[in-house]
């Protein structure tokens, strides 16, 4: 080889002298004689990757040894075949280098082959020699040590520097039996079949000596693009993006390449310890602790399927706080679809050796992507590694599970109808938090500012955050979906067929099971019991006796409503849960003679809507009961299964509700139950339910319980009411989102709402698509709304659930809207 690495004899002796003022190194065999070189023959010696600084060690090392020395040139007889006796195996290439390039021969390996052929009496000594830097990853301590730890993957020349410095006190060196030349010529052997055989040879021993030292090799990014690379379906798109875009075949392999890399993980176990250490200190600083919940469901499956985690997605720390905890349990860190905005300079690269594959928002206009995708995110799924991604598709800025997107989801059912050898599953993961990070910056947007861009300039600046006042961190593994039965319940038979209408009708049941599922395992959490209470109070203020009454309120109905198995439920005692509050800032004490009020401190309150939102489905059922007792006083219970039977749809797709229809007698009878027992309803021998007297602290309880869900309400007669009023046939959907947004908006402003996301643009866009998944809207072929009377229903039923001044300001605004 010549070049950069072919440096003159003064200027290595410099490289080397300067290198080994900070180098030390261990060398093995201790004894150079234990090699049994053959003093009469050619030594040759090869190293596993380019690198100078390895050059540099060896030429020094195999000098101090006694060893024939690499530095000189290697001669036969009288022939000079290179400067330095030494060749790499693995050489430096650009990364749009074809596998043919990347995979062609050292040239003196090729030069050693053809003497050999050539003279069949000669034999040359290949000694290989395995050069490590620092111990393995798992062995470290500090963050840059492990970052920088000797791994499987080529650095570039920056990080070689820091290696260097990081390890360069702890360098291991060790001189390997040699590989006789002559005798691998076993038969009739061509050049090609030779080079072969002598690469198989010496990667096979550079792979064992590594995994020997470092463990074994956990990133195939190279294998997994040449694979992909070379699909059908990938070679179609190549072969049709040739002819669309009049390229040639070769450009288009490249811009698939190009593809390729931008998507593909790149695996390392040392920026996975150096991320471990750097969270364990992290986690310290920021939280109180981290609660995990069901593990074992999860500890239970791994080792018989293939996992797919679809968290709930709060805050950018999702990304992390999942992959740690399960590299600290024991489990495989998953690979993280991330959007392709975070694939920003330090960040990126470090989040794709953590296991981050990147996916843009969109693939329209470029089928040659989408196919390269499809067929990574199959090649994936087929060969059981764990995956991550986030159906909701961005951060929820309110608190509420998002409408869950149908795009790799809808992939990764159709990878597996293509490919089912190995059971699949789908675990939710709900995250919840106590304060938020992000959280400021959620108001801003919620408030009609534009999203922050990502950049490392804003992570740089969140340091600045890093200070123990957030709480705890809850993750609750939820009850997963066995994909292959549930496409059985959806598409009987399905495993004949082939990907079409069918699998994307179950891609959308899918979607919503694991939105449900996500749902029902929410945790409550202190903050979001304060939220609850505090939020529905006028001023945002309440006396203590009356919080902790209403607290104790909302934990007898989440305990003996119970939800759904998989919730976690809050087990503090409601002064305990008012001493945490204040402790973090959620809440403050106003001192009194008559008794202490609790209050949300200035500007609060509208951040703390996001952690009522966390929890809102829970109490959601219980909370329309309590409106329409509150509003009217008196209702038969057949009367309230009735109201809430009319308003239940809606509900359901918003909040992702897990009763069918059907359940909701029962439900309904259970919830009261609980609220007789607590006194807030009474109940006499008609069946009839009735509110307390007014003159009873229960009646404003009862009124402060329907207050949780009265924003939801509102919005949906609002919605209803500008459809109602404008009618069929008159408005598009985007019209109608945006009258929904203004309205909310003025309403807000007179009415002293302090919630952000009453009038945010987006739920009122998820409620309309409800309405039109729940065929209550149909859009024409123009794109305008129509209706019937069946919208009427929900409408009419709303009636009995708000207060006369709320009905009559909304219908007097969308009159004149």
């Amino acid at each position: 080889m010549t070049g950069f690495f072919d440096l003159p004899g003064w200027t290595a002796q410099l490289v080397r002298r300067a290198l080994y003022l900070w180098v030390r190194t261990t060398v093995f065999p201790e004894t150079p004689a234990d090699l049994r070189l053959d003093p009469n023959k050619p030594v040759c010696y090869v190293l596993q990757d380019e690198h100078l600084s390895n050059q540099s060690v060896l030429f020094e090392e195999s000098r101090r040894a006694g060893l024939p020395p690499a530095e000189k040139p290697l001669k036969i007889g009288d022939r000079t075949l290179a400067k330095h006796a030494r060749f790499f195996l693995n050489r430096r290439h650009s990364p749009m280098a074809s596998a043919r390039e990347r995979y062609a021969p050292p040239i003196l390996m090729r030069t050693l082959i053809d003497e050999m052929l050539a003279h069949p009496d000669l034999d040359i000594q290949i000694v290989p020699v395995v050069i490590l830097w620092g111990r393995s990853p798992d062995k470290q301590e500090s963050i840059l040590g492990a970052l920088f730890s000797e791994t499987w993957q080529q650095v570039g020349r920056l990080g070689r520097l820091l290696t260097i410095l990081l390890h360069g006190r702890n360098v291991l060196v060790r001189f390997n039996p040699p590989i006789s030349l002559h005798g691998l010529a076993t038969g009739d052997l061509d050049e090609a079949l030779a080079l072969r055989k002598l690469s198989r040879v010496l990667r096979v021993h550079f792979r064992r000596q590594r995994e020997i030292a470092i463990g074994p090799d956990l990133s195939h990014r190279n294998t997994q693009i040449e694979a992909l690379l070379a699909a059908p379906s990938v070679q179609t798109a190549i072969a049709n993006e040739t002819a669309a875009r009049g390229i040639s075949a070769k450009d288009a392999q490249q811009r698939a390449r190009r593809f390729a890399l931008e998507i593909a993980s790149d695996y390392s176990y040392g920026a996975l310890r150096a991320l471990e250490i750097f969270f364990s200190w992290l986690w310290s600083r920021l939280y109180d602790g981290i609660d995990i919940y069901h593990l074992d469901t999860v500890l239970r499956i791994a080792p018989s399927h293939s996992i797919v985690y679809v968290p709930a997605h709060r805050s950018h720390i999702d990304y992390l706080v999942l992959s740690y905890f399960l590299h600290k349990n024991g489990l495989t860190p998953p690979h993280i679809a991330a959007g392709a905005n975070l694939n920003m300079a330090l960040i990126g690269p470090l989040l794709r050796r953590c296991g981050a594959f990147f996916l843009r928002r969109t693939f329209k206009g470029e089928p040659l992507y989408a196919a390269v995708f499809n067929e990574y995110l199959h090649l994936m799924l087929t060969r059981g590694f764990p995956l991550e991604y986030f159906i909701e598709g961005g951060r929820s800025r309110s608190g509420r599970t998002l409408n869950p997107k149908a795009g790799i989801l809808g992939m990764t059912i159709a990878s597996f109808v293509r490919e089912h050898h190995r059971p699949l599953v789908f675990v939710p993961v709900y995250l919840g938090y106590e304060k938020l990070l992000e959280g400021k910056t959620y108001l801003r947007e919620l408030a009609g500012k534009p999203k922050e861009k990502e950049s490392l300039w804003a992570v740089l600046r969140s340091a600045r955050k890093i200070r123990k006042e957030y709480g705890k961190v809850h993750i609750n593994f939820g009850e997963p979906l066995d994909l292959g039965h549930f496409l059985e319940t959806c598409r009987p038979g399905w495993q004949g067929e082939k990907p079409g209408d069918w699998s994307r009708d179950a891609t959308r049941q899918a979607a919503i099971a694991l939105a449900t599922r996500l749902n029902d395992g929410a945790v409550i959490t202190p903050i979001n019991l304060l939220a609850l209470v505090l939020l529905a109070t006028p001023r945002h203020t309440a006396d203590e006796q009356v919080l902790l009454k209403m607290i104790a309120h909302y934990q007898a109905i989440a305990a003996e409503a119970r939800y759904a198995e998989a919730t976690v439920l809050c087990t503090q005692t409601p002064a305990e849960i008012v001493a945490y509050g204040e402790r973090l800032g959620i809440a403050t004490r106003v001192a009194h003679p008559l008794g202490d009020l609790i209050s949300l401190p200035n500007g609060t309150a509208p951040l703390l809507s996001y952690f009522r939102n966390n929890v809102l489905h829970l109490f959601a059922l219980p909370a329309l009961i309590a409106c329409l007792i509150s509003h009217n006083r008196h209702l038969s219970r057949q009367r309230i299964i009735e109201a809430v039977s009319g308003i239940y749809d809606l509900m359901r797709t918003e909040l992702f509700l897990r009763w069918p229809p059907d359940q909701l007698t029962h439900i309904i009878n259970g919830i009261v139950t609980v609220l007789t027992g607590r006194a807030l309803l009474q109940c006499d021998d008609r069946d009839v339910l009735s509110a307390p007297e007014a003159s009873r602290p229960e009646s404003v309880e009862l009124r402060m319980l329907g207050e949780t869900l009265r924003p939801t309400l509102e919005r949906h007669f609002l919605t209803l009411s500008l459809l109602q009023h404008s009618g069929p046939g008159m408005k598009t959907r985007q019209q109608l989102e945006n009258d929904c947004h203004l309205l909310a908006q003025r309403l807000s402003l007179l009415y002293t709402s302090e919630s952000p996301e009453y009038a945010e643009k987006s739920a009122f866009a998820v409620l309309i698509t409800h309405l039109i998944d729940a065929d209550l809207l149909r859009e024409d072929e123009s794109g305008l709304l129509h209706f019937d009377d069946a919208l009427t229903t929900p409408l009419a039923q709303a009636e009995l659930v708000l207060p006369a001044e709320a009905r009559q300001a909304i219908r007097r605004m969308t009159s004149s809207a």
